[in-house]
């Protein structure tokens, strides 16, 4: 579990050296079958966490039709809409913790299949009543599930792709949360209040697209290469088979897994760093709009709605370059590509009140795209390349869980810090948050994963 710093003539180096030269040799990568199944399970991962989002921004698009429905804005007023929020959120962070380490034992198939299923369930429920009690209840489920997603299928990408590759196969692959913000909300706000005229009608289009794509999950999804006659991608087919009468690898369940996942102190580093990045971006997620009406107090609210786009579409190019980076500058080093990230974010949320305070629409574009392509770039490297890479295949699922779980409470200050805090002191504190997080990862600059 132990991370590897190459040194000349190790056995340790030669190892890596070894299996940077697998995808020339080893048949899992070099077929074609291999590559159709490799390339078939991105494509149907990318695609299962991009339609859980069109479940998840459901609740988003019908709080405009809420609070503007008297016959039920009485109760469900902004306040309680926002204890909703931090309801979800806060499930959201305990799932974390719990699902990835049931990927690991169980497989990602049946924990993201069972996410899929309480997400539906719980938009219907919200869709066919606007009770508090069981809008409560049904984000409880939601938070649950939803979070039954990303570290199961990190896991499942983990399986099929090699650490030399992951940092741009996975850097693509994230693109699918960004994608999944930014396509979910006006899909859903078209067919709630242009073809339905009915706020309730978000929740169900979001759960009849979810239910679309657990289909298609269903029929072309696999938890690894074995389940479909290959081998192991890190498999190096020149190794001596093992020993036959060798006593089988043990299976670590339950808190053995977190105990041997947390031998390699980068994953408690990762989590740590992950908590102290995540407020800014959700702060700008959920709070966007009236970020931009408070700096620029002339825009009409489809402006103030329409200018924090530029946010999400840099955390769709942003994983991209980060794994490209990763990869081929840095060797699968996956530390300086998140420093330099982090340093860039820092210096963007510390400039951003100074900037924005020409009122000039074009400056807040620019500057809330550069914090979109640097806070979405770390948070891709932190919550899935690194996470992966570092928890190894056997607890690959509990890693990612364990970083996303520590990331999310960071996320909970996200939501509830700007209803609290001007903006001068909220940025501020977001700045300070990503410099330690910098500084964090500086001593690990030069570690690399190792194989499995």
């Amino acid at each position: 579990m132990a991370d590897l710093a190459p040194q000349q003539g190790s056995k340790d180096a030669q190892t890596i050296t070894t299996r940077e030269a697998l995808d020339q040799v080893n048949p899992v990568l070099r077929s074609a079958r291999a590559s159709r199944w490799r390339w078939q399970i991105f494509a149907i991962t990318w695609v299962a966490y991009a339609g859980f989002y069109f479940v998840r921004q459901a609740f988003s698009v019908a709080k405009l039709g809420i609070l503007d429905d008297p016959a039920v804005n009485t109760v469900l007023t902004k306040g309680v809409l926002g204890v909703i929020d931090s309801i979800y959120l806060a499930a959201y962070a305990a799932g974390q913790f719990l699902w990835g380490m049931w990927a690991d034992r169980f497989g990602p198939r049946v924990v993201v299949i069972g996410g899929m299923i309480g997400a539906i369930v719980a938009a219907c429920l919200m869709g066919l009543s606007s009770a508090v009690l069981v809008f409560g209840g049904a984000m409880v489920i939601q938070g649950l599930s939803q979070s039954a997603g990303w570290a199961p299928l990190c896991k499942n990408m983990g399986n099929f792709f090699t650490v030399k590759e992951r940092g741009r196969i996975l850097g693509l692959w994230s693109t699918n949360y960004a994608f999944g913000g930014l396509a979910a909300p006006p899909f859903l706000g078209w067919m709630a209040y242009s073809v339905f005229d009915s706020w309730q009608a978000a929740f169900f289009a979001g759960a009849a697209t979810l239910a679309v794509v657990l289909g298609l999950f269903l029929v072309f999804q696999r938890n690894s290469p074995k389940d479909v006659g290959l081998e192991d991608p890190d498999h190096d087919p020149n190794a001596a088979p093992a020993d036959a009468d060798a006593p089988e690898e043990e299976t670590l369940t339950g808190l053995a897994l977190y105990k041997e996942t947390l031998r390699d102190r980068m994953v408690l580093t990762l989590g740590l760093c992950y908590f102290l990045l995540k407020p800014a971006r959700y702060a700008i997620l959920l709070w966007g709009p009236v970020i931009v009406a408070e700096r620029i107090p002339e825009i009409d609210k489809a402006g103030a709605t329409l200018i924090p786009v530029a946010f999400g579409v840099a955390g769709v190019v942003a994983p991209i370059i980060i794994g490209w980076v990763s990869d081929n500058v840095f060797k699968s080093r996956r530390a300086p590509a998140c420093v330099i990230a982090l340093g860039v974010l820092t210096a963007a949320l510390a400039l951003f009140m100074p900037l924005t305070a020409t009122g000039s629409v074009g400056i807040m574009i620019a500057v809330l795209a550069v914090i979109g392509v640097s806070v979405y770039a770390a948070d891709a490297m932190i919550s899935c390349v690194a996470a992966v890479d570092f928890g190894s295949a056997k607890g690959a699922g509990t890693a990612a869980g364990l970083v996303n779980g520590c990331g999310s409470v960071g996320a909970i200050l996200g939501g509830l810090l700007p209803g609290f805090l001007s903006g001068g002191v909220l940025f501020t504190i977001f700045a300070v948050a990503a410099l330690l997080a910098g500084v964090l990862m500086v001593p690990h600059w030069n570690r690399v994963p190792r194989a499995a």
